[in-house]
């Protein structure tokens, strides 16, 4: 692939981890306020398919193994760990690279959320939780501004495998 120019290149690298850093502030103060706010109160409903609640969750994604003893704790650190490492390595390296945008942008919304959850799970034992969106009875499992990031980065990686895919057998 060509090479950007270096300045260019160092500008847009330091986007894509402001990007990141950005995500990690707004998912700090919104768990913030959520615990503020919600701590020893009921669910406040927003609209008739969304609440605000306070949920702590010391598992993974959906609470996965949250009621286990508590060595998941340091275990999903260990791999929010590994992961912001690997992608900001990616970040360094995809960054100077033409066309690669997309990409950056996933990654950079990754690594923010990883490293947003990984806050709270080495200060806390369990991230904090907030957005109950829910229909007929139906609660989807509550998140946060961390897990939003994160999810709106991998569909950002599977759009840009497509296209980078259809780019390729056009060619």
């Amino acid at each position: 692939m060509a090479e950007a120019d270096p300045v260019g290149a160092n500008a847009l690298l330091r986007r894509w981890f402001a990007l990141a850093i950005l995500i990690v502030i707004a998912d700090q103060i919104t768990k913030w306020a959520a615990t503020d706010i919600l701590c020893c109160r009921p669910p406040i409903a927003v609209s008739s398919f969304f609440n605000l609640v306070l949920a702590h969750n010391a598992g993974a994604a959906f609470s996965f193994l949250a009621n286990e003893p508590g060595w998941q704790r340091w275990f999903f650190a260990l791999i929010a760990l590994v992961a912001a490492i690997v992608i900001s390595v990616l970040l360094v390296r995809h960054a100077r690279q033409a066309g690669q945008r997309w990409f950056c942008a996933a990654l950079a919304l990754i690594l923010g959320g990883a490293v947003g959850n990984l806050i709270d799970r080495v200060l806390y034992g369990y991230v904090v939780d907030f957005l109950d969106f829910h229909i007929a009875g139906w609660h989807w499992p509550a998140f946060n501004v961390a897990d939003s990031a994160i999810s709106v980065g991998a569909v950002l990686l599977i759009i840009d495998s497509l296209r980078q895919g259809g780019a390729k057998s056009a060619a």
